[in-house]
């Protein structure tokens, strides 16, 4: 949260497995829409934040299967854990202590033995502060009423969460999705940072909490699962600011932003001119997001193999600019450039895909941008490959009247 100066203009918290992720979709269609809009609109003054029932390691797992973004603060375990996702994963210990408070999990597992009905889950589900089970949810309804009194006669305070028909998970009662973002933006009250505009997106049970937090928005994705959407009908059918999208998984997040207006909603994968990538006003972020949409699809032959294409980058980048691979090698821009052609269309049976992470961008003088992110390439079944990379870039504002010169790529750095 030090990345920004002042409050975000957005906090979205997002669930992450049949809510950002789709499981069902293996061109990972809308998520990487999604990853477009966020670095292009959102990564410079915004907060992204994970609130998952996976573990750290099995949500950084998810990582190397799904292009999912990095975010800036991990919730995991349902709420059991926040870590701070910067260059180092830095954990929370002040939420850790909050959560020890009347909270003993050796009475939790004494206790919870005596239910034949509880099946414990593997022991890479379960977490300092959450015991995790398998139960059906007519013995989970029975079993929820009753073990919060016993474990509270033994000095122990508990909350109780039930998802997905399967899934029971006994943690702290200041534990939880709802919990965690409440400590958050808390938290970023006391430093001066509270953001006016919140959204927060699930499908299943242990995502209800994240529906209380009042001053946020929410939407609840076209695939939620039914204790979701009767959670809904029972407590916020009436409510304005918490909607179920039309769309599911990613693309209902982003039509939850259009609907309550809170940023661009239009990805740069919903459309690219690859004639033109300037702007009245340079938006470092979105030029080089554009970029690499074109990249990809020059790669894939989902755009003609137009010179006109590659006079338009040349026309956008310095004559005297350097690219630089990661193995050292140096080569002017343009050459570079007239190397893509012998790389139009090779990666079109290999689904061939980038995303850019961590988009950020510094103003190092009137009209220059150093603009830094990590690149990602997916060809096929190949591991994907990233990259640390530096652009710098040039390019004046439009006044009235006066044409701004478009922007001009002067350096170029990749690094593994």
């Amino acid at each position: 949260m030090d990345r920004l100066d002042g409050p975000p203009r957005l906090i979205l918290v997002a669930d992450l497995d049949c809510t950002l992720v789709d499981h069902d979709d293996p061109e990972n269609t809308h998520l990487l829409r999604f990853n477009a809009l966020w670095e292009a609109h959102y990564r410079h003054d915004s907060l992204l934040v994970y609130s998952t029932g996976r573990s750290m390691l099995s949500y950084l797992n998810l990582g190397k299967k799904k292009p999912l973004l990095t975010p800036d603060i991990a919730i995991t375990s349902v709420g059991s854990e926040i870590a701070y996702c910067g260059e180092l994963v830095v954990f929370d210990d002040v939420w850790v202590a909050r959560l020890s408070e009347m909270w003993n999990r050796d009475i939790v597992v004494e206790e919870t033995s005596k239910f034949p009905q509880l099946e414990p889950q593997p022991e890479r589900s379960q977490e300092q502060h959450k015991v995790s089970f398998y139960v059906e949810r007519e013995h989970a309804v029975e079993i929820m009423k009753v073990l919060p009194g016993i474990l509270m006669e033994r000095g122990v305070d508990v909350k109780m969460v039930y998802s997905n028909d399967y899934a029971f998970d006994v943690l702290p009662g200041k534990s939880g999705k709802g919990g965690a973002l409440a400590y958050l933006l808390e938290k970023l009250e006391n430093e001066g940072k509270q953001s006016s505009n919140i959204l927060v997106c699930g499908d299943s049970g242990n995502d209800a909490e994240l529906f209380n937090i009042s001053q946020a928005y929410g939407v609840m994705v076209s695939n939620s699962h039914k204790e979701l959407l009767q959670w809904h009908e029972e407590n916020a059918k009436d409510n304005p600011n918490i909607i179920l999208a039309s769309e599911r998984c990613a693309a209902g997040i982003i039509e939850a932003l259009q609907r309550f207006n809170l940023g661009p909603s239009f990805s740069p994968r919903d459309v690219l001119d690859a004639e033109h990538f300037q702007e009245e006003v340079l938006d470092p972020a979105h030029e080089v997001v554009q970029f690499y949409l074109f990249y990809e699809k020059w790669r894939s032959g989902e755009v003609d193999k137009s010179d006109k294409y590659l006079q338009n980058l040349k026309s956008l980048s310095s004559p005297l600019g350097i690219f630089v691979h990661p193995s050292g090698v140096e080569k002017p821009i343009h050459e570079w450039i007239d190397d893509l052609k012998t790389l139009h269309g090779e990666g079109k049976e290999k689904q061939f895909h980038i995303w850019l992470d961590r988009v950020l961008f510094s103003h190092i003088s009137s009209d220059t941008w150093i603009v830094k992110f990590d690149k990602h390439e997916l060809s096929g079944k190949s591991p994907v490959l990233f990259y640390k990379s530096v652009i710098e870039l040039s390019g004046g504002k439009a006044k009235a009247g006066v044409d701004a010169h478009p922007p001009i790529m002067v350096n170029w750095f990749l690094f593994r």
